[in-house]
């Protein structure tokens, strides 16, 4: 197990967005669990929904052998209900607010985790507003490339993974070799972002491809997300280099005029 736990790297800004958008996914966390588990699946992107343009209104029977997913609950013993409740209209709107709610605490922390580590050095280069637009727009078409995979699953997919995919995505092409803290097993040590982050997409890579067969039967990681927007955060990487450049000519002659030739 590879878990990052910081990064070395020090911003010179306050990352205003990033502590906004955690403080954000924590509230909305708060609220779901204040209105419940019908509050979390209509507010939650179901790819059926978005490909069919409907909503679905109550709960949908699946058949007990496949996978519990997430908000499913035992009828008898051939048969679960997948929860579902009114949503927004359009039913569009969810690919937006499902990337606020989390089926957990633990998926709630793990994210917030990994945007707290890599999010204020993107959020240095994006600027803060570019930087919300990207991010907005990674989680969006991770969702999608989800709904792609099976657009007649009626499972409700949530989290930030895909938004967070993406700022991952632009820090392994901007800062490759900063180092990143990382907890091996029982170990702390440090690794280039390269090794740490290019693992982690090739894992997701790996599982997404091995999940095709089996998509929209049962609940889980949402594979097919992180590989969307990791790569939409990639492609965004190469559209604002000019920035990414900028940056590290800025602090080159920063540190150069502080610490001398």
């Amino acid at each position: 197990m590879v878990l990052p736990v910081g990064d070395l790297t020090q911003t010179r800004i306050v990352p205003v967005a990033t502590y906004l958008l955690i403080a954000l996914n924590v509230v909305m966390y708060i609220v779901q669990l204040d209105l419940g588990d019908d509050f979390t699946v209509a507010y939650a992107a179901t790819p059926y929904e978005l490909t069919q343009r409907v909503d679905i209104l109550q709960p949908v029977p699946v058949p007990h052998s496949e996978v519990a997913p997430h908000f499913a609950h035992a009828i008898n013993g051939k048969t679960r209900l997948v929860g579902h409740s009114p949503g927004p209209y359009p039913i569009w709107i969810t690919l937006f607010t499902a990337m606020f709610l989390h089926g957990s605490p633990l998926h709630l922390a793990g994210n917030m985790l990994y945007l707290w580590i890599f999010g204020d050095n993107v959020e240095e280069v994006l600027g803060t507003w570019r930087y919300i637009v990207v991010y907005l727009a990674c989680g969006v078409l991770g969702t999608l490339a989800q709904v792609i995979g099976n657009p007649n699953s009626i499972i409700p997919t949530l989290g930030a993974s895909g938004a967070i995919a993406g700022v991952m995505g632009m820090y392994v092409i901007w800062f490759p070799h900063n180092r990143v803290r990382v907890l091996v097993f029982q170990f702390i040590t440090e690794m280039p972002a390269l090794l740490v982050i290019g693992l982690w997409i090739a894992i997701q890579l790996w599982e997404g491809l091995g999940s095709l067969g089996r998509l929209g039967q049962s609940g889980g990681v949402a594979y097919l997300a992180h590989v969307g927007g990791a790569l939409t955060g990639i492609f965004a990487a190469f559209l604002f280099n000019d920035r990414a450049e900028a940056f590290h000519r800025e602090n080159e002659r920063i540190e150069g005029w502080f610490y001398g030739p």
